[in-house]
């Protein structure tokens, strides 16, 4: 179980949305990350899938890793690095599905603009606090 008592604590920026926003927000977007998956997999035309498909694990990773890190071990700076490489990782897989399923990677851009969001969130966290 996160602990986020912490977070309450912490200098916000102004933009930060209220904490109910991120679950509905968060399943939704797992669900059009799936289901870009499922189109690159199933519809997407190109000759090598292992490096889109390397790329897509890479930034599932690096996703996964940012709550722990953030909030378990309240390290809001390794946060950011976390962060920052989930959002390069993302792009290059949003560029590598493109070459494969148009469809597939555009299914990934809302998801890529909540982590370019994110990552301003967490920019301004490591900021003012």
């Amino acid at each position: 179980m996160i602990n986020i008592d912490w977070y309450h604590t912490l200098n916000k920026p102004f933009l930060s949305p209220p904490d109910w926003i991120f679950a509905p927000v968060w399943f939704f977007l797992y669900l059009l990350i799936l289901i870009s998956l499922i189109v690159f997999l199933w519809k997407g035309y190109c000759r090598y899938k292992a490096k889109p498909f390397i790329l897509f694990g890479l930034q599932l990773v690096l996703n996964f890793l940012w709550t722990p890190v953030f909030f378990q071990m309240q390290n809001i700076k390794l946060g950011f690095v976390v962060l920052f490489l989930l959002w390069v990782m993302l792009l290059l897989t949003i560029q590598s599905f493109y070459e494969c399923s148009k469809i597939a990677a555009i299914l990934l851009i809302p998801y890529f603009l909540w982590v370019t969001f994110a990552l301003y969130l967490n920019f301004e966290l490591v900021r003012l606090n």
